[in-house]
Formats: C-alpha cells, structure tokens, sequence
C-alpha cells in the first residue's frame, strides 16, 4: 500500500528519510485501525512519493477517521476535507474546507497584462483592497467585489491601448484564510486538519 516492496531486503536504518516516513505510515496502518492520527507524514519525500502518500491517505480516509497534521496548508487542500486551526492553543476555526475558503469575505483577481505595469495604474481601480505585484506584468489584486474590479480592468485595458493576456477570479486560499484568522499574532501558530469518515 505504501510502495515499500522495491526496498524490501533493507533493513530500515539503510532506507532514506522518504521511505523511513513511508514504515512509519505502513506500521501505523498495519492493525488497521479505526482512527488515524499522522504529524507531517509527506515530510521527507519527493514530489513524486508526496502524491503517493496522499492517495493512500485520501483511500484511508474513506472508512477511518484520519487526523492530519502539517504546517504545510497546500497540502491539507490536496488531502483533507474538514479542517481546524489552532491559534496559540485556541481553536479558531472547524469547518469544512470549502467552507472556509468561501467565508472570507475577500476574493482575489489575478491578471496578467502584455505590457508592464506601475502600481499607480491598479491602485485606484474601483473595488482594490490590496494589491500583489507578482511580476512586472501580473498582478493579484484582493477585492470584495471581483465584478467591479474586472469591469475596471477592461476598462483600464481598452483606455489605456493595453493588452490583458489573462484574467481570473480566485477564492481564497487555506493560507490566506489561515492569516486572515491568525492575523496580529507573532507567536508560531499550528493547525490541525482531518479529514472526515
């Protein structure tokens, strides 16, 4: 299940930090247990093993209670489907991940011009909150109001003889839901995530 078989005749303190996280998971799972509890269990792999492990994860996930825990919030997206975060020993929030993501009020429009632009341009659109220069042409810009900010941005564009290559409109991301809830605190935060039976 866990893809030890190629390195079976090594004894484990022969075996890289990858497959070491890999015996960890498969002697966790071997009495299969009705709930699973797992701290950074991709810390240590490769691209290619992460995915893996997560499809093994997502198939435990369907008939035991799987507790995740991991810093690392791209991969609580790919894996869980219930989340809490805790913030300085404070639980600050327990939903479903596409319910958190769609709470925030905030939505970002990232667009990406042919030309390159000054901030000023974007600054006074109608609708930007703030504003992110990824790039000399792309730009992600938070707003409560998406509509608004990509009407302007056309505007900008057919006003001004401008080119938009590509215009999208994003929920937020666990990361920034994530800084949104733990905002003004410099302590290190955790988060635990799980995923439901």
């Amino acid at each position: 299940q866990v893809g030890l078989t190629r390195e079976k005749t090594k004894k484990i303190g022969q075996l890289s930090k990858g497959y070491k996280q890999r015996v960890g998971l498969a002697a966790a799972l071997l009495h299969n247990p009705e709930v699973l509890i797992l701290d950074e269990p991709t810390s240590g792999l490769d691209p290619n093993q992460i995915v893996e492990i997560r499809n093994v994860i997502k198939e435990q996930g369907r008939d035991k209670l799987v507790l995740f825990s991991s810093h690392i919030l791209q991969e609580v997206e790919a894996i869980c489907d219930r989340v809490i975060i805790i913030n300085r020993g404070k639980l600050v929030a327990d939903d479903k991940l596409s319910n958190l993501q769609q709470r925030s009020s905030s939505t970002v429009v990232r667009v990406q011009f042919r030309e390159a632009l000054e901030a000023e341009w974007l600054r006074r659109l109608k609708g930007v909150k703030a504003l992110n220069k990824l790039d000399s042409q792309t730009w992600s810009l938070e707003t409560t109001e998406p509509d608004t900010v990509r009407t302007e941005l056309k505007k900008l564009e057919r006003e001004n003889n401008l080119d938009i290559v590509s215009l999208q409109t994003e929920s937020q991301s666990l990361e920034e839901v994530f800084r949104t809830l733990t905002a003004g605190h410099t302590a290190p935060a955790s988060e635990t995530t799980t995923t439901n039976k």
